[in-house]
């Protein structure tokens, strides 16, 4: 049963023990329920938070403990994951099958969050059982602390404007495919914030003329890059997964999947509806879906077709990618310039190169890095759990540091790595689509990405001064993308495919970030309401 009142209360006391005592808490209560969407102006069974589709919107200020008590009034277990919050120290509430039991039906769990020395707009997610296809996402944004200079004035309004792919049939269809290792169909539509293309269903979004305006995008699709515009306006990008950028300007901007973009617009054009179009990129069939940027002073809707997008071109997507840069005069979340850390100074201790791939075993689809195709334990206890109660059931350092060439193969994969060291990974993917990479518990610099093969020679063309830092990063067709990473952060983090299909089948790993002289001064110890289940559940009681 749900704790009572005064028990919470108390819980949430005990839990906050090693948080900063000075910085605000903000509470939330979130009812998990099924529920009937229209996302395609047909009824189909969706996942809500709170009655809302998509869930609501957190906002947070650098440094608060957000404190949310999930309910899960579902059938099944479930968890919700924080795509680009970093848990620092705190692995155990990261949200994800390696670090996190699932919320089983009819209970509840507090999840107990710092967003500690973060900005930015993100977003969460359902991370389990394909939930994320039926909904139960929404956005997180962290604002500055007042007193920290932002490189921009107050937007007149701040909108969250969640976009991806969508299927008609819910999770559940789609896992029963995936469960017989089988791919998935094409996706059916495109939305934005759960809005679909049909014309009274369309997202629209009000401004009053002259004045400017923060959106807030983020893809929270399952496989698909995709392109966002506004007819007649221009977009000024202004802040990246957490980073202040040079603030380019863009008629059109590819958000591949996972990833969060800040823009601002302006309400400077003649008085009418405009619209705003998503469609998909570098795909034989073309989706779009439509909103609306609706002038407050005018009854005139738009006429005539949308304005069209790039389609296919990786060339003009991967220009754009590197025109993202830094703002190095700008503060973050501390009031120090963003470039006083000068990541191109340091010295590499270690190169770890991940080659994606797609195959089958024993006759099922499955998808790997370096050959191999991510499992659970069979126990299915968290590796997190497992490592801290060392009760083993999975080996550290099992995957290897550069493609093998070997054919895919089974395991619980888990990359080893050492806290404090500063290293490069190379994302190579040789296949014919575009991947996207996101890293849990961290930010990293995207130094270099091109066409074809990598090689120690491509480090000439990295930038070793104002690269973009960000949570998840895009891996064009038969090229390579590099990431500089500093392991500050211990714990057990995720590394995975974006294109959740590929993900659910294998194509992820778990980064355990730790040395033996690792101590409780660098990790808190395991939260005291922490759920425990797989092996642990019964064989150990957690630690007071």
């Amino acid at each position: 049963m749900p704790l009572k009142g005064e028990l919470a209360v108390f819980l949430v006391a005990l839990l906050v023990v090693n948080t900063i005592a000075e910085s605000p808490y903000r509470f939330f209560k979130w009812n998990v329920t099924y529920g009937t969407i229209w996302p395609l102006g047909l009824p189909q069974k969706g996942i809500l938070i709170n009655g809302q589709f998509p869930g609501p919107d957190i906002h947070s200020v650098t440094n608060d403990n957000v404190i949310i008590n999930v309910f899960n009034n579902l059938d099944e277990d479930f968890l919700i994951s924080w795509n680009g919050i970093q848990n620092r120290r705190n692995s155990f509430e990261d949200g994800v099958w390696g670090t996190t039991c699932p919320i089983p039906p009819g209970k509840n769990f507090t999840y107990i969050l710092q967003v500690k020395d973060q900005i930015g707009s993100f977003y969460y997610f359902p991370s389990t059982a394909f939930h994320k296809a039926s909904g139960g996402f929404g956005g997180f944004r962290i604002l500055s602390r007042p007193g920290i200079p932002v490189p921009f004035d107050e937007p007149a309004g701040d909108f969250t404007v969640l976009i991806g792919d969508w299927y008609k049939s819910n999770h559940t269809y789609l896992k029963s495919i995936l469960d017989r290792n089988h791919k998935l169909p094409f996706v059916d539509a495109l939305h934005i914030n759960g809005h679909g293309p049909q014309g009274p269903n369309r997202a629209s979004f009000t401004v009053d003329q002259g004045k400017t305006y923060r959106l807030r995008l983020s893809n929270v699709g399952l496989e698909h890059s995709l392109n966002f515009r506004i007819e007649g306006h221009k977009m000024k990008l202004v802040e990246v997964e957490g980073t202040h950028t040079m603030q380019e300007t863009y008629s059109s901007l590819d958000v591949h999947v996972g990833q969060s973009y800040s823009v601002l617009i302006t309400a400077d054009q003649t008085p009418k509806d405009y619209y705003i179009v998503v469609s998909n990129r570098f795909s034989s069939i073309l989706l779009t879906t439509t909103g609306v940027l609706h002038y407050s002073n005018s009854n005139q809707e738009f006429t005539g077709p949308p304005p069209g997008g790039p389609t296919s071109e990786i060339g003009w997507s991967l220009t754009q990618a590197r025109s993202i840069r830094t703002n190095l005069t700008a503060s973050g979340p501390r009031p120090n310039p963003q470039g006083s850390y000068h990541y191109g100074m340091i010295n590499t201790t270690r190169t770890i190169r991940l080659a994606n791939s797609a195959g089958q075993v024993n006759g099922k689809q499955r998808y790997a890095v370096n050959s191999v195709s991510f499992v659970p334990t069979k126990s299915g206890t968290p590796l997190k759990l497992a490592d801290y109660f060392n009760i083993g059931g999975f080996t550290p350092g099992n995957i290897p540091d550069a493609p093998t060439g070997k054919g895919i193969y089974l395991d619980t994969s888990v990359l080893q790595t050492d806290y404090r060291t500063f290293i490069e990974i190379v994302f190579e993917n040789k296949e014919g689509i575009v991947q996207s990479w996101h890293l849990n518990g961290y930010a990293f610099w995207v130094v270099g990405m091109d066409g074809g093969k990598w090689s120690p020679a491509s480090r000439d063309q990295y930038n070793l001064r104002d690269a973009v830092s960000r949570i998840t990063t895009q891996v064009y067709p038969k090229s390579w993308t590099a990431i500089y990473i500093a392991l500050d952060n211990v714990g057990m983090w995720n590394l995975r495919s974006e294109f959740w299909a590929r993900q659910y089948l294998g194509q992820q790993l778990y980064m355990r970030v730790y040395t033996t002289s690792t101590s409780w001064r660098d990790e808190y110890p395991i939260p005291i309401n922490a759920l425990l289940c797989g092996d642990v559940a019964g064989r150990h009681k957690r630690p007071l």
